[in-house]
C-alpha cells in the first residue's frame, strides 16, 4: 500500500485552501470493525458494523478484504451468488481479483483498479483470484462497498465499469503531505471516473506522518472516514482514530484528517477511505444479497433467483490437449 502513487507529489494539482469561515465536520462517533470471514473463507473487517443505516445512507455495507499474505494454495474468493437492488464497488489495493457474471461481463482488477458492478434488477457473479495467484500465493488487500440504489433504479439493467488505476483523479494537499485519489464523484474540484446513480464522493487518501489535509465536502452529503492502515486524528478536535475504525461525521463544510507523527513498523503513512453521498431516504429491506424497499420485494428477489430469472451460471469450458 498504496496502490497508486506518483514519483513527485508536488507535480500534482493542489487542493486549494478552504474558506476560513468553513465549518469543519464534527465527529459524531467512532466504531471499530469486527473481523469476519466472507466467501470461501477470506478474512474481512466489517467496516460499518454497529452504525445505523440512517447515518450510512446511501451506503449499505463495506468490507476491508485482508490485508493478508497468502501461502501458495491459500488464496480464496467467493462462489457464484446473486445480487439485486444495489451496486458493488470493489477496489483492489494489493493482489488480483477476477470477476465473471451471468451476462458475460466481468474482468480482472489489480492494484489500484476498481470494478463497479450495478446489480440493478438482478445478476449472478463470482469473484476469485486467478489460478496463477492461487498457486503462488501473495499479498491480498482491497475494499468492497455496497451502494444502495433509489427505488426508481433498483431494477435498472446490470452494468460494469472497469476503472483502472490510471484513470483515478490524483491531487495533493497544499504542502504535498497528502495524496488524494478520487475514484468517484467530486472532491475539491477533482472529478473521479466512476459513474453513479446516486450522488456520492469516494476517495482513498494517504497522509504522511505528522501531515494533515482538509477536504471541502458537499454539505448535502453525509461523511465517513475509514482507516485502512495507520494512526491519526479526524475533525477539528483531533479525535484519535486507528486501523479498522470508522468515524461518522456530522454536518459541515470540510473534513480534516491528520496522521500521527509516528506510525507502526508495518505502516509508512495513514491510509483512509473517505466517502459520503446524498442520502436516498427510502425504506431499506435487506436480506443476504438483496437490498430492496420492502420485505415483499426481497421475497420476490429470492423467488426470482430460485426460478433462474436472475441469470444462469455459464457453462465451464475445457481445453483439450
Amino acid at each position: 500500500m498504496p496502490a497508486v502513487t506518483v514519483d513527485n507529489i508536488l507535480a500534482l494539482p493542489r487542493i486549494e485552501a478552504v474558506d476560513p469561515t468553513a465549518v469543519d465536520r464534527p465527529v459524531r462517533g467512532i466504531v471499530t470493525a469486527p473481523v469476519g470471514y466472507e466467501g470461501e473463507g477470506f478474512p474481512v473487517r466489517r467496516a460499518f458494523a454497529g452504525i445505523d443505516l440512517a447515518q450510512l445512507d446511501p451506503f449499505i455495507h463495506m468490507d476491508q478484504m485482508g490485508e493478508v499474505n497468502y501461502a501458495p494454495g491459500e488464496p480464496k474468493g467467493t462462489p457464484w451468488h446473486p445480487h439485486r437492488g444495489f451496486e458493488t464497488v470493489t477496489y483492489m489495493i494489493d493482489g488480483i481479483m477476477e470477476h465473471q457474471d451471468s451476462n458475460g461481463g466481468g474482468g480482472t482488477i489489480g492494484g489500484g483498479d476498481t470494478q463497479w458492478m450495478t446489480a440493478g434488477g438482478g445478476i449472478l457473479h463470482i469473484e476469485a483470484p486467478p489460478e496463477h495467484l492461487v498457486m503462488s500465493g501473495g499479498l491480498f488487500h482491497g475494499v468492497q462497498l455496497w451502494v444502495n440504489l433509489p427505488k426508481n433504479n433498483k431494477m435498472a439493467a446490470p452494468r460494469y465499469q472497469d476503472i483502472t488505476g490510471s484513470k483515478v483523479a490524483l491531487a495533493s494537499s497544499a504542502d504535498g503531505g497528502a495524496l488524494i485519489r478520487v475514484i468517484a464523484g467530486e472532491v475539491a474540484g477533482h472529478q473521479g471516473p466512476g459513474s453513479t446513480y446516486t450522488p456520492i464522493a469516494l476517495s482513498h487518501t494517504t497522509v504522511a506522518p505528522g501531515a494533515s489535509v482538509t477536504l471541502p465536502w458537499n454539505r448535502d452529503f453525509n461523511a465517513l472516514v475509514y482507516v485502512l492502515a495507520g494512526d491519526g486524528f479526524v475533525g477539528a478536535d483531533r479525535r484519535p482514530i486507528s486501523s479498522g475504525q470508522t468515524a461518522v461525521l456530522g454536518r459541515g463544510d470540510t473534513i480534516t484528517i491528520a496522521a500521527a507523527d509516528v506510525q507502526d513498523s508495518r505502516t509508512e503513512s495513514l491510509e483512509v477511505f473517505v466517502l459520503g453521498g446524498q442520502p436516498i431516504r427510502e425504506p431499506v429491506a435487506m436480506a443476504g444479497p438483496f437490498v430492496m424497499n420492502t420485505k415483499a420485494e426481497v421475497i420476490q428477489a429470492f423467488e426470482d433467483y430460485q426460478a433462474g430469472r436472475l441469470g444462469s451460471i455459464p457453462a465451464a469450458h475445457e481445453t483439450l490437449n
